[in-house]
């Protein structure tokens, strides 16, 4: 087991809300997801109490949640701390966020609005300005939101939510950071061709573009260097 890093959370947690545990949960979530507070973080239970102003109780409790939602991770003698992934269960994740994406786009490109497609435009323009600062915290963000641009006006309700939740997962991860600025480029290639092709509603080609831009995906992710302590090594998982 890798050796988890002391606590950066504290720092970034921000209280200006009575520590209720949805306020407690909302901001550890908010936290975990920004991408500041790496994997194995210690999240310390009693400070965090301490910091909202409450027992351990709801704070327990929203890590619990977290737990469910793959964000945290806690061992009996060990504590709480951001999940890590292993190599192996970030190319699954990024397969169940394919699958799903996929299923949204064809409804998405249909039955999008005029407000839907300025705002692709918008998150589109704000991708090739992180590429020409070579801001890759914003890359990573923008591409996010390109995404939830492109598939938001499908109105799958449900699938969208779960695509949501596959996401949130990979996000300690910051994968989009970690690559070369060239992998960036060309996966902004495929937004681009991806934005036209949603824009002329052309469902098809839309779908064509979004298999390799995935396939393109997978081989970039699979370059992810694993002994920056991102990711946990293999044989970790397999004993879990």
């Amino acid at each position: 087991m890798p050796p988890r890093r002391r606590s950066a959370l504290l720092a970034r947690l921000v209280v200006d809300a009575p520590g209720r545990p949805q306020v407690i949960l909302g901001e550890l979530r908010r936290v975990i997801l920004d991408g500041a507070v790496p994997p194995c973080t210690v999240i310390p239970l009693r400070e965090v109490a301490e910091l909202f102003g409450v027992s351990h109780i709801p704070v327990r409790e929203a890590l619990k949640t977290l737990i469910g939602e793959g964000l945290v991770t806690h061992e009996p003698h060990g504590g709480y701390a951001v999940a890590q992934l292993t190599a192996a269960e970030l190319r699954e994740m990024y397969i169940v966020r394919e699958t799903l994406e996929n299923a949204s786009l064809a409804a998405a490109a249909l039955n999008a609005d005029g407000a839907d497609r300025a705002a692709l435009i918008e998150v589109n323009a704000l991708l090739e300005q992180a590429i020409r600062d070579d801001d890759p915290a914003a890359y990573h963000r923008q591409s996010r939101n390109f995404h939830v641009a492109l598939t938001k006006p499908s109105r799958m309700f449900r699938l969208l939510h779960m695509l949501e939740s596959a996401w949130n997962v990979t996000e300690p991860v910051q994968s989009m950071v970690h690559i070369s600025r060239g992998d960036r480029v060309r996966l902004h290639t495929d937004h681009a061709l991806m934005m036209d092709a949603f824009l002329a509603r052309d469902v098809d080609r839309l779908l064509l573009i979004a298999e390799r831009h995935h396939r393109r995906l997978e081989t970039v992710i699979s370059t992810l260097p694993t002994d920056t302590g991102l990711l946990a090594p293999e044989d970790i998982s397999a004993a879990q």
